[in-house]
């Protein structure tokens, strides 16, 4: 009875001990996971958020070097002008603008025709002469002991020289930016820029700032690459959980701290206690077994009943016992149920916590879809005026600056895809990318793509007809997008060939150019990424391209893969669609019928859209006129009843769709077209809920112009 008892008592209390170590251990990691995870989202949405306010500085930037006194290179007058601009921005210190060589032209903080002062961060200002695009440099200290970070945008006056405009802004900027987040109290924020410097910190900012981060956080920046968390000590030497990113646009990294929790002195003593009473059971089991084996027998079953208790999740009740064992055995069991119930309460707080943060991802995921929806429309805006201004140079026959608007009008339509290309992956994370799949010739589609683009000639191989169930302009995207590839890396011409592999339709586009290892080969369909490269970025793009394709021909049920056999062997891609049976061909398009001599009104609040729009359809023999706003373009409608309204959505002081409604209400039923920079579905939907006959998306060509202003009703896109 002795042994049996012995040996009873230790296997009862064991799993008892191991299930308690093990409930603690896996509810501290689970907690250890969540709070990582919440600091990585924290850092991620301020990572964009200081982007945004990096890119608005740049904006700014950017819109004083369109001022028309460096244009002339009038320097004295924009001095004056950059001057007011400090003034207005509370957090910039200055403004100095450079020549191509480095020389400080001026600096708005000294007189104008002062000596030239020393640059504090001359390496990025070599980098912005050499790259010529806006970058932001490294946060320093300059000589009159204040910090400081510039931002640097190229301009170039009338006369074609280079200059370097520079806004030194003070740390303080972005320091707002963190103080605005909702972050844990006991958070320690910093943002760190491209080179490794503090910008800002949310605790300690005056003594931290311009210096590097502790080594806890820079080695664990290293060996985690873009973004991670771990364990790190803070330059106090306290013990912190970090999560930290750097998908900054800019190169910044967002690092977040909390202090790590530790093994408080209670926790401790009832683990200690614990341990203590088991031992102590034993022990008291051995000696007394022989006296105590009836007494045993018998309290058995009252902790038999404890224990179905405690397994049932019910509330646990031992009867009391003389005998010391069986009743610490009992006190166990009930102890074992309270740890039980506030694990249960636990867990029930921790999945409404993930709850709570799922919801938060999903408000952060619509927000971005917000934002891309707005940078397309706020990018495609100032691509209307330019596209309209090149349209009408063409229509003008301006021979002599036909090499530049060749130059302009190719730059232009990669601004454009890089545009299409962001909406284009919002749409596919989203899952709101959808197909209009009807049957189509394959080789007419690749034979026109092919043979309709621009620049390096491509070796065409195609049959007379190919036919799968696609959607046409996706299956367009997806050639031109791989032959963009291909003349960026490629060196000679581009050989495309289609032909039917068995059931399957295999489209390959193949270069000589630099070829592929192994490891890019593996993520070149991954978005954002890219070839390493050097600064200068020769090859360009954002890394989106062939993503697009491989989500467009899985959408097709089909599949594409990348073939290199090493770098400088060049590289060969490959799309394979399933076949359908031949089809009928369909009966062509008839063409719209455009009538000159029609009264057309403009509507839009960028002047230079409004009015390069109105030339062009001028240049087509209509007669137009233009309004800025909603409530000029009804008095001109009052007076004078076009025939066709061409409209912006976004007006300063009513939206298209409302001004619509209002020119339909005047009577004279005017054939009314969307122009504008939001080009989503949703957007095409709503124009035509709102009684458009044609939509639109900024920049539109010619032919989009032609359709407009066309007598027969158009339906829309």
């Amino acid at each position: 009875m002795r042994r049996l008892l012995v040996l009873l008592s230790g296997i009862s209390l064991l799993p008892l001990a191991l299930l308690g170590l093990w409930s603690v251990h896996t509810a501290s990691q689970y907690q250890q996971r969540e709070q990582d995870r919440a600091m990585l989202d924290v850092a991620r949405a301020l990572s964009s958020a200081v982007d945004a306010e990096l890119d608005g500085s740049i904006a700014t930037l950017a819109s004083l070097a369109r001022s028309p006194a460096i244009g002339a290179g009038d320097l004295r007058s924009f001095y004056d002008i950059a001057r007011d601009q400090v003034k207005a921005q509370p957090e910039w210190l200055a403004i100095i603008l450079a020549d191509a060589k480095g020389n400080i032209l001026f600096r708005t903080t000294d007189p104008y025709g002062a000596a030239a002062g020393h640059i504090t961060d001359p390496e990025s200002l070599r980098q912005l002469l050499a790259v010529q695009r806006p970058l932001v440099g490294q946060v320093t200290r300059g000589q009159r002991g204040r910090v400081a970070f510039p931002v640097r945008v190229p301009i170039r006056d009338e006369a074609g020289r280079l200059y370097a405009l520079t806004a030194v802004i003070k740390p303080d900027r972005i320091l707002g930016v963190v103080k605005r987040q909702q972050a844990p109290a006991d958070s320690i924020i910093s943002i760190i820029d491209a080179f490794g410097s503090i910008v800002a910190r949310s605790k300690e900012q005056d003594k931290r700032v311009a210096t590097a981060p502790g080594p806890g956080l820079a080695k664990l920046m290293r060996d985690k690459g873009v973004e991670g968390t771990g364990d790190t000590v803070n330059l106090d030497g306290a013990s912190m959980s970090s999560a930290f990113t750097r998908i900054s646009r800019h190169g910044w990294t967002v690092a977040v701290s909390v202090p790590k929790p530790a093994i408080g002195p209670v926790s401790l003593k009832g683990i200690t206690l614990y341990g203590w009473g088991l031992a102590a059971s034993l022990l008291a089991c051995i000696g007394i077994a022989s006296l105590l084996s009836t007494r045993i027998a018998r309290s058995f079953a009252n902790l038999e009943r404890g224990a179905a208790a405690l397994g049932a999740g019910k509330q646990v009740e031992v009867a009391p016992s003389r005998i010391r064992e069986v009743a610490l055995m009992g006190r166990a069991l009930e102890a074992a149920a309270a740890q039980h119930a506030r694990h249960e309460q636990e867990r029930s707080r921790l999945l409404a916590s993930l709850e709570e943060a799922l919801s938060a991802s999903r408000g952060a995921s619509l927000v971005k879809d917000e934002f891309l929806a707005v940078l397309g429309h706020e990018l495609r805006n100032p691509l209307s005026p330019i596209v309209a201004s090149l349209d009408l140079m063409d229509l003008r026959a301006d021979g002599a600056s036909l090499r530049e608007r060749t130059i302009m009008r190719r730059q232009v339509n990669h601004l454009k895809r890089l545009v299409d290309d962001l909406l284009d992956v919002s749409r596919i994370t989203s899952g709101k990318m959808q197909l209009d799949l009807r049957p189509l010739n394959l080789a007419d589609v690749v034979y026109h793509t092919a043979t309709s683009r621009p620049g390096r000639p491509v070796e065409l191989t195609v049959p007379d007809t190919l036919w799968v169930q696609g959607d046409e302009s996706r299956l367009a995207q997806v050639l031109n997008n791989l032959l963009s590839n291909a003349e960026r890396f490629g060196e000679g011409a581009t050989r495309v060939v289609l032909r039917a592999d068995g059931h399957t339709a295999r489209l390959e586009v193949s270069d000589d150019g630099i070829g592929m290892g192994p490891e890019l080969l593996a993520r070149v369909f991954e978005p954002f990424y890219q070839a390493p490269q050097q600064v200068a970025r020769i090859t360009g793009g954002l890394g989106l391209g062939l993503a697009i394709v491989r989500k467009i021909v899985e959408l097709h049920g089909g599949r594409v893969w990348a073939h290199s056999d090493g770098p400088g062997t060049g590289s060969r891609f490959v799309v394979e669609l399933p076949l359908i049976d031949a089809q009928a061909p369909l009966p062509a398009a008839e063409p719209v019928q455009a009538t000159s001599g029609r009264q057309v009104l403009v509507v839009d609040d960028n002047v230079d859209a409004a009015a390069t729009t109105a030339q062009i359809l001028e240049q087509f023999g209509h007669t137009v006129q233009v309004a800025h706003t909603a409530a000029a373009a009804l008095a001109l409608c009052a007076r004078h009843r076009p025939e066709v309204a061409i409209l912006d959505i976004g007006l300063p002081d009513m939206d298209g769709y409302a001004l619509a409604a209002a020119i339909r209400r005047l009577g004279g039923a005017p054939r009314l077209v969307a122009l504008t920079g939001y080009g989503q579905k949703a957007d095409v939907e709503r124009a035509a809920g709102a009684g458009f006959d044609l939509h639109l998306t900024k920049p539109a060509s010619l032919e989009d112009l032609e359709r407009a202003v066309a007598d027969s009703t158009a339906v829309m896109p």
